[in-house]
């Protein structure tokens, strides 16, 4: 598009968690009239750690912020799958792109509070829920709320698993039980029990159930996340320790003994949902972005990734294509294949045997079969 046409374009972003905050970010780059709608009445992030990719910081040097996010993490070289019991199956550098070999690890507080903190003031607008957003052709309106109503030329979804745009305008299809739950806790490098040494990622797999350990030492740090195979879909599920230290049972005594450490208070526990894939993205005046467009189970550490390229991609459209109508379009036509496969792979119900499937020709060659 014409620059004078991004200038005068007005964009309203609904949602300010990853995908929201760093669409606002790039598509301001571009010149265009950015306001950023979040429902909660302030930002915050709780749970664990996350893993940012090689493309996904070098998306942070293009936009000019890769120091802001940087000074918060912890910079990783391979990641590691191991047995329960902490014999190797796997170990692998992170994918590069160009330059950048490193994935960054996070807090996920830290990661939107710098991803909000580099946007201009003003920018964001939090209290303010989506009740409904009617498409007009070349505009559309938002209701809120708090009885505020917005219009725009370009309305971007970026709120969440339960989006509320996705519902109203593309999919009324619900969010998709996994038969898992996830119990995610931020503890001391002294809690670690020794088994953190270094910046990279490890998790461990056995009997339906995968330990990751995601150092943060630049906090001093470690992210302990439990994925355990449990038939209770409720959203936020009442697990006692005893039952959290059942999925723990045979794995390496020290993993089990940080189990046992664990201040349940401090415990984020979720039920893990996904969604299936959405035909259509866009229509000429909104767009889905992130979690919204196309939500996926975290065994792959791509939601966040993926939203932030969602972004990049959304950004490099509207620069590049002749109209909106063209722009969103080949943003769907360049993020939709991928974001499926990483969407399927990512429903895998991974044991060692399957770790080839989804890291295909990744298990070394000499890797003996386990008896």
């Amino acid at each position: 598009m014409q620059t004078s046409e991004l200038k005068n374009l007005k964009i309203a972003i609904v949602g300010a968690g990853y995908g929201g905050a760093a669409a606002a970010k790039a598509l301001s780059l571009l010149g265009a009239q950015v306001d950023v709608y979040e429902q909660a009445g302030r930002t915050r992030e709780v749970g664990a750690g996350i893993g940012l990719r090689p493309s996904t910081m070098n998306r942070f040097r293009q936009w000019g912020i890769f120091d802001a996010i940087a000074k918060v993490t912890s910079p990783s070289e391979y990641f590691e799958i191991l047995t329960a019991t902490g014999e190797p199956i796997m170990k692998e550098a992170w994918p590069a792109d160009g330059e950048q070999t490193h994935t960054h690890l996070i807090h996920r507080g830290d990661f939107i509070e710098a991803l909000l903190g580099v946007l201009p003031e003003g920018m964001v607008h939090l209290g303010h829920k989506l009740e409904s957003v009617r498409d007009e052709g070349d505009r559309s309106v938002l209701a809120f709320a708090n009885g505020r109503t917005v219009e725009a030329d370009l309305v971007v979804g970026a709120d969440g698993i339960k989006s509320v745009v996705r519902k109203e305008l593309f999919s009324d299809k619900g969010p998709v039980f996994s038969g898992e739950h996830a119990y995610r806790a931020v503890i001391s490098l002294d809690d670690a029990h020794g088994m953190v040494t270094d910046d990279n990622l490890r998790m461990y797999i056995g009997k339906g159930t995968k330990v990751y350990l995601l150092p943060l030492r630049h906090r001093g740090q470690v992210s302990f996340d439990i994925t355990a195979l449990c038939p209770d879909s409720a959203w936020n599920p009442e697990v006692t320790k005893d039952g959290v230290l059942a999925t723990v049972e045979g794995f390496d005594e020290r993993l089990v003994a940080i189990t046992r450490g664990l201040d349940m208070s401090t415990v984020n526990i979720r039920a893990v949902y996904d969604i299936d894939p959405v035909d259509t993205w866009h229509s000429d005046s909104v767009v889905l972005l992130g979690d919204a467009a196309h939500s996926m189970l975290h065994h792959q550490g791509q939601g966040a990734n993926s939203a932030i390229e969602d972004a990049g991609a959304l950004a490099d459209a509207l620069r590049d294509a002749p109209s909106l109508k063209e722009a969103l379009a080949r943003y769907q036509a360049t993020r939709k294949p991928e974001t499926d496969k990483l969407q399927a792979i990512s429903r895998q119900g991974w044991s060692e045997e399957e770790i080839e499937d989804v890291f295909p020709g990744q298990k070394p060659a000499d890797a003996a079969p386990k008896e």
